[in-house]
């Protein structure tokens, strides 16, 4: 039987978003509607992993651009806590290469922020029945992309799509200010690999300062200006 067609169950959601007002904004907008229940929420990508991990939701809504971590790159870790778990991008950025990006990482849905709230409730119901949802706006982006004959390893490609996972992980830190230590201490490795890293980082962004690197992650939309 469809989940969301039975009286006593509801779809238990958890919210990724760095902001508080926006979190607080979904928190009420669900909360009214007795098919959902916020089975939790976090500002900190990181610890929200561990979160989702315990409390086990049937559907996340993640943001993109957060400090630290960017949704992107935590889809991989919330599969790992909870393979089962749907996941949805809710964002500002509508652009394709955010949309392949997360798409190719895992993402059931993409969502944009300035959605109707009757269309967040449809792509979480959507995704909690396995199917894949876009939000119109997304998919006119893809359909005209394959309309004008690009294909997808022409589209969106750059720099730091060429990064590994974990090398996206020190770049965000280091484009947020954050010494060799403390991306060190941050993602549990050697204060000598950290260092290794940045030289790589440096090397494949042509990036050679904080600045340098802050402007590229702006500019890639893993962290807000």
């Amino acid at each position: 039987m469809n989940p969301t067609m039975e009286t006593n169950v509801q779809i238990r959601v958890f919210l990724v978003d760095d902001q508080s007002m926006i979190r607080a904004g979904f928190k009420s907008m669900l909360g009214k509607d007795p098919r959902f229940v916020v089975a939790g929420d976090s500002g900190d990508p990181r610890a929200a992993v561990s979160s989702i991990g315990q409390a086990l939701p049937d559907v996340v809504l993640l943001d993109i651009s957060m400090p630290g971590l960017s949704g992107i790159d935590a889809i991989a870790q919330i599969r790992k806590v909870h393979p089962r778990a749907r996941i949805v991008m809710l964002t500002h950025h509508e652009g394709e290469s955010f949309v392949e990006q997360a798409l190719q990482a895992g993402a059931d849905g993409y969502l944009s922020k300035d959605s109707d709230p009757a269309e967040l409730a449809l792509a979480i119901e959507s995704v909690h029945r396995g199917k894949m949802y876009l939000s119109p706006k997304v998919a006119g982006v893809l359909v005209s992309r394959a309309r004008g004959g690009a294909s997808p390893v022409q589209v969106g490609t750059s720099k730091v799509q060429s990064l590994t996972p974990r090398e996206r992980e020190v770049f965000q830190l280091l484009a947020l200010g954050k010494s060799n230590k403390e991306v060190a201490k941050s993602l549990g490795m050697s204060l000598g690999t950290a260092k290794k890293h940045r030289e790589n980082l440096q090397r494949k962004l042509d990036c050679h300062s904080a600045a340098e690197l802050a402007l590229l992650a702006i500019k890639e939309g893993l962290i807000s200006a």
